[in-house]
């Protein structure tokens, strides 16, 4: 007798592997300030593992990998990813001895509320991940039987052997003939933005989806770096020609490159925000619905937004239907606490999507 999982009600038979940091995030409860907590809400995070969760609680087959001390800590927050089906077989599990400082890293959220704006405080220095060896880690086994990997800015950002293995699984996986997708995910507290530009352009011939136009060098002339970045002067909330021809100048220069997204917030308050999102697919920029909706927890949106693209993609979505569901899947992961989207059901995105938000019964 056949045996399947019946979680996995995708019509995608994809495989798809994460690889990246998770961490510990603290957060003070009723949009308390830090300076004035008592108590805080324990829960785990961090971008790749997010993607990896939401993807599986849409039903994907999805795996992640990761070193973790191998102490309570660790064993709790890969308990929550596999309590979200969430595959984490390849994960290592570190001994004192491979990594000394034998730690988890950890984050703070001060959530936003009105005016005031949310804030991180990172306590990651030493993490499990940054003190492995990761030499010692079989490529090719690792990655030979998946569909897709997805990996981000924020771990080479960690530490240099990080930054060297993330990018030669990005090179395995292209030799073996994954899908590779890659949101660069800027973090101005572990590096400077020069760094994340100058690391995350050398990514850009390995990748086929693309999240996001920063960290990268657009150079108006490669030989005269004096003449500035393509991408310079453009604001953060582009109009259509703006982005358009920005893309096109990523596709000219990096045909490999099948698909670039990037979603546009506009912050009304810490507690208001509007999301929409520009595609490049097939030649064509394409854009979606403007979504306006009540936060309750922001953390996390960009990497819904990335999941709910790879999602898309995997089920064959039409360009149109890609660039909303990714917007949706973003939206929705807004009205919900912690880290990842949570979501289990296509149908609830794309109602949302379609921007029915009646009371389902």
């Amino acid at each position: 007798m056949e045996h399947k999982n019946p979680l996995l009600h995708s019509d995608s038979p994809q495989r798809f592997i994460t690889i990246g940091e998770i961490m510990l995030r603290l957060t003070p409860p009723n949009y308390d300030k830090i300076r004035a907590a008592n108590s805080f809400e324990a829960s785990y995070g961090g971008s790749e593992a997010n993607i990896a969760l939401a993807l599986a609680n849409l039903g994907i087959d999805s795996t992640f990998f990761s070193v973790v001390p191998n102490n309570s800590i660790g064993k709790s927050a890969i308990r929550m990813l596999r309590s979200n089906d969430v595959h984490c077989t390849p994960v290592i599990l570190s001994t004192p001895e491979e990594t000394p400082t034998h730690r988890l890293g950890t984050y703070y959220l001060e959530t936003g509320y009105g005016i005031r704006a949310s804030k991180v405080t990172y306590d990651r220095k030493h993490s499990a991940i940054t003190e492995y060896d990761l030499t010692k880690v079989d490529l090719e086994a690792l990655l030979k039987d998946f569909d897709w990997l997805h990996l981000s800015g924020i771990t080479p950002a960690l530490c240099p052997s990080c930054a060297d293995f993330i990018l030669e699984c990005a090179k395995k996986a292209k030799e073996l003939g994954l899908t590779v997708s890659f949101d660069g995910n800027f973090r101005s507290r572990l590096w400077t933005w020069e760094e994340a530009r100058d690391y995350c352009t050398q990514v850009l011939p390995y990748v086929d989806v693309l999240l996001g136009i920063e960290p990268y060098h657009l150079w108006v002339d490669e030989n005269d770096h004096s003449k500035g970045d393509v991408k310079d002067g453009v604001p953060l909330q582009p109009r259509f020609g703006e982005q358009d021809n920005i893309f096109r100048e990523f596709a000219k220069r990096y045909p490999n490159i099948k698909c670039i997204a990037r979603h546009v917030r506009y912050a009304h308050s810490g507690s208001e925000n509007s999301l929409m999102a520009y595609m490049w697919y097939e030649g064509r920029t394409w854009e979606s619905k403007l979504f306006t909706f009540t936060i309750l927890d922001r953390v996390g949106g960009g990497d819904a937004f990335a999941s709910g693209l790879i999602y898309a993609m995997m089920n064959n979505y039409g360009p149109d239907d890609m660039i909303n569901f990714a917007v949706a899947s973003s939206v929705i992961k807004h009205t919900i606490r912690g880290d990842a989207n949570i979501t289990d059901s296509a149908d609830q995105i794309r109602s949302i999507m379609n921007m029915n938000y009646d009371i389902k019964r």
